[in-house]
């Protein structure tokens, strides 16, 4: 198929490992999906589309209301305006929590994908109030941050940080548990849930009791086989990793100072850090940067649970919700948050 087509570039370049000769294969069902995308679908972004790019995203992205999110009842929604960062603008909140639920409720603090250039944090919000808050008994803040380039790094991550701090010093107005909170998001909202995790270990703030890392873009540098193998491959490859790490970090981009806040991959202490939970697909360019932060992390002492699922491009869940896998790997991200809060004490049940 036109999307599985053999790498063009060696590895020769860096030395670091043997060139590339083959592709892990597609899970059929995620490759019928994917062959039938359009071309304009799996057109890289670049320095020269990305301003058309956010357009396009910002015009057909979902963005329901407040309304449409309560779901005829079913949830309770408010959109809040809280303190930004120092020298930054107000960050919007999106609270939501299941209906009729009187007692403190677990914190799922959320944010988005959108390889840090597009999303909202509304868009995301049907899926997991549906699969995780409403069967879980969880209440989930979703996080507005600013995107690059207009607001480069340490902005978005600051705006998360700010978020959270004003969530947990707020906890009996949200009527949540503030020892209960995990931090959590997809892709780009990967990278910055395990960025969230280092800052906020190291500034002394909010203790999150879990990360949920759902393949997190976490490595600027752009050196991992992986990434070399899958370049041309799928929907996310080398010249879009460029383009939006180079819109997020501008000239620090690639440079070798750069802090783990910027990058998690960079991070060379990962103790004291919560549970972590990552996934990835084994037919991603990510994937080794994701299954190596694993692997630091039970290096370093902590907790981790991983799965790389066989077939999997970045985002597979996403694309083709009704695929086997996709099926299996939102069963293992549920099973993981129940044992969680299971083990951080008696979670709250929905009514009925």
């Amino acid at each position: 198929m036109s999307v599985r087509r053999a790498p063009a570039e060696a590895t020769s370049e860096s030395g670091r490992f043997p060139a590339p000769k083959s592709v892990p294969p597609f899970d059929p069902e995620l490759g019928f999906v994917l062959e039938a995308l359009s071309k304009e679908a799996r057109e890289p972004v670049t320095p020269e589309n990305l301003a058309a790019r956010q357009e396009r995203d910002a015009a057909s992205r979902p963005r329901p209301t407040a309304e449409e999110l309560r779901a005829d009842g079913r949830f309770e929604v408010t959109e809040l305006r809280v303190p930004g960062p120092p020298g930054g603008p107000d960050v919007t909140l999106v609270s939501a929590r299941p209906s009729g639920l009187a007692d403190p409720l677990p914190l799922l603090y959320y944010m988005h994908g959108g390889a840090m250039i597009m999303g909202n944090a509304w868009s995301v919000l049907p899926r997991i109030l549906r699969e995780w808050a409403l069967p879980l008994g969880m209440a989930v803040i979703s996080v507005e941050y600013r995107l690059a380039p207009r607001t480069r790094y340490p902005g978005p991550l600051e705006d998360c940080y700010a978020g959270l701090v004003w969530a947990a010093e707020h906890a009996a107005e949200l009527d949540i548990d503030a020892d209960r909170i995990v931090i959590g998001g997809k892709s780009a909202g990967g990278g910055l849930a395990a960025a969230l995790a280092l800052l906020t270990r190291d500034r002394g703030g909010p203790e999150p009791l879990g990360q949920l890392l759902l393949c997190p873009m976490l490595d600027d540098r752009d050196s991992t086989f992986s990434a070399h193998q899958m370049s041309g491959v799928g929907v996310w490859d080398r010249v879009s990793h460029a383009t939006v790490w180079k819109a997020l970090l501008d000239d620090r981009y690639g440079a070798a100072d750069l802090p783990p806040y910027a990058a998690p991959s960079r991070a060379t202490d990962l103790s004291g850090l919560p549970a972590a939970y990552i996934d990835v697909g084994s037919a991603e360019m990510f994937r080794d940067e994701d299954v190596a932060y694993a692997n630091a992390i039970w290096q370093a002492g902590g907790q981790a649970e991983l799965h790389v699922w066989p077939g999997g491009y970045h985002g597979f869940d996403g694309m083709a919700p009704q695929a086997a896998l996709s099926h299996d790997a939102r069963n293992a991200r549920t099973r993981w948050l129940r044992r969680l809060l299971a083990q951080s004490g008696t979670r709250n049940r929905p009514a009925g």
